[in-house]
């Protein structure tokens, strides 16, 4: 049966057609009823009293600052009616469950689960492991253990180096006595000191017997403590791999269909962290489970931006890949008539390359925006199997570097495998020279500066980069204000390094110039194109060894 979660739209709807296909979740621009939607989702985040989290939105709230990604899933009820649903990702106030947001496809909280049972067994065996390891005859045991084997060490090199300075005085004595001893005085001072050699030998078998037999009992009481210690750790790890494959195996999705698969199903019994706790799959799950049909779907970010990864609050975001797109597609959507998968499309359909420069080693090219330097995984149109086409003997890889996909301008391309690594090298000592001209989206008040901020993929949402210290590669860009344009700011940057998505996230980070580039889809706003074009190369011929400075301007 339905309950109240499904909501009826407040807003005006009449009028408004429904979409002929339902969202691609991986790439869209919201339908209208999806920003009804989800504007009054919005509404009720900024005047609701049914929870307390720290957004991060207002100043000296308590609580740690948590952004969060919030959901909305326009769809019909059996009698046609529209209405749509609210999700929230992960945890809310540190809970799964709130008035007006669909619950968690399965519930690890829930006091009654088998999930929090087995867990306050693990918790106890825990409590045991540490108990024993915390105990103080195993910490005695182990101080014996300690104790014994730097005394047996001691022990035995002290006797060791006894017999080797007793060797030293015994050879000495014979040298002595050969000289200044009658023969038969001689003989009986030889077989005193390899008698008392003898006797040392025996006395050093005789501590390494004892050194031994002492060991062997103190790790012998040892091991009765540590049997116990690793029973209880076996224990935990069957318990835990049990409770691990219950809950892949418990946890599972709904389709339109009302067929049913495990998480551990669909990613094989080793799914990320925190697989199913997102948005999408838990609104489709919902309206799966009450015979809701699904129309439209959005998801925004509430809150304050991750230090690391650039949300902006309000804004609209695709699902993540790696989390939800094998649920999604593979499973939740199946024959579900949904928009065109742009990643699918060929984006440099009906495009053309302009040779800017051109001599009988190498050429400079002017590389549209939305076109692919090298081949994709899917799609292999690109400069490389353009250029390879028109020049079929040029060996070499040719494409010397890359422009991202959605940024225009000049490729610089070898014709033989020579000068491509003549070129190749100036690139990576760093003597080429690239400047970038981008259309910033806001204000930029300063005139110029660097921005030094390291970048890594989000191993969770390929291709997005993100900010980070600890494992991300150095990554530097010079900046420059040229002019400021209806509210935008035209602007130069010269990358000292060259790290995927590095303009654009150096632009948008707030820790960068905090102004996204005018149409960047990842880390902005979506628009028409993205506005960044590479305008300027400067490099020294390989042949001619000229400096040769290439231009071409940006068409916007």
């Amino acid at each position: 049966m339905v309950t109240n979660l499904f909501q009826k739209f407040k807003t005006d709807i009449s009028g408004i057609e429904l979409p002929e296909k339902f969202t691609f979740p991986f790439y869209y621009e919201p339908h209208t009823l999806s920003k009804i939607a989800a504007q009054e989702l919005q509404d009720y985040l900024e005047s609701q009293t049914d929870f307390e989290h720290n957004f991060g939105l207002q100043e000296n709230q308590e609580g740690l600052i948590i952004g969060k990604m919030f959901g909305v899933l326009v769809c019909q009820n059996r009698k046609g009616e529209l209405g749509y649903l609210w999700a929230f990702s992960g945890k809310l106030a540190n809970v799964n469950h709130l008035p007006f947001f669909v619950p968690t496809i399965f519930d690890m909280l829930h006091e009654d689960g088998f999930f929090r049972k087995e867990e306050e067994i693990l918790n106890s065996i825990n409590r045991q492991i540490e108990q024993l390891e915390q105990s103080t005859e195993y910490i005695s045991l182990l101080e014996k253990v300690k104790k014994t084997l730097l005394q047996a060490t001691n022990d035995i090199q002290n006797q060791k180096q006894h017999i080797k300075e007793q060797k030293e005085l015994r050879d000495a004595q014979r040298l002595q006595a050969e000289l200044s001893l009658p023969f038969e005085s001689y003989k009986a001072l030889q077989k005193q000191l390899s008698e008392a050699s003898k006797e040392e030998s025996i006395l050093l078998k005789k501590m390494t017997k004892y050194w031994n037999f002492q060991k062997e009992n103190v790790a012998k009481e040892l091991e009765i403590f540590e049997s116990k210690i690793n029973d209880l750790k076996e224990l935990r790890r069957q318990k835990s791999g049990a409770l691990q494959q219950q809950l892949f195996a418990e946890y599972s999705f709904l389709n339109q269909y009302g067929e049913r698969k495990s998480i551990g199903e669909i990613f094989n019994n080793n799914p990320p962290a925190g697989a199913g706790e997102c948005a999408a799959p838990k609104l489709l799950h919902y309206a799966f489970e009450h015979q809701l049909k699904p129309i439209a779907m959005a998801e925004f970010w509430w809150g304050q931006s991750p230090k690391s990864e650039i949300r902006k609050h309000k804004q609209f975001y695709p699902a993540c890949k790696s989390k939800c797109e094998p649920i999604l597609l593979s499973h939740m959507l199946k024959e579900i008539d949904m928009d065109i998968n742009p990643f699918q499309e060929n984006p440099a359909e009906g495009k053309d390359i302009e040779i800017v420069y051109e001599d009988e080693v190498l050429l400079v090219v002017n590389k549209p925006a939305e076109f692919l330097s090298v081949p994709g995984k899917i799609i292999s149109d690109s400069v490389y199997a353009r250029i390879k086409a028109r020049y079929p003997n040029a060996t070499g890889p040719l494409i010397v570097h890359r422009l991202d996909m959605s940024t225009s301008g000049l490729l610089l391309i070898a014709k033989n495998e020579d000068i491509y690594k003549q070129l190749q090298s100036q690139f990576i000592k760093r003597t080429i020279k690239k400047r970038y001209v981008a259309l910033l989206d806001g204000i930029v008040h300063k005139k110029e500066g660097t921005i030094d901020l390291p970048l890594r993929v989000d191993l969770d949402d390929r291709p997005r980069q993100l900010v980070c210290y600890e494992h991300g590669k150095s990554a530097q860009t010079k900046w420059e204000v040229i002019a400021i344009e209806n509210n935008n700011t035209r602007i130069y940057f010269y990358p000292i390094s060259g790290r995927t998505h590095q303009l654009r996230v150096h632009a948008s980070h707030e820790l960068g110039l905090h102004t996204p580039i005018v149409g960047d889809d990842l880390y902005g706003t979506k628009s028409n194109r993205l506005h960044l074009h590479a305008e300027c190369l400067t490099f020294m011929h390989p042949i001619s060894k000229e400096e040769i400075t290439i231009q071409k301007a940006a068409e916007f």
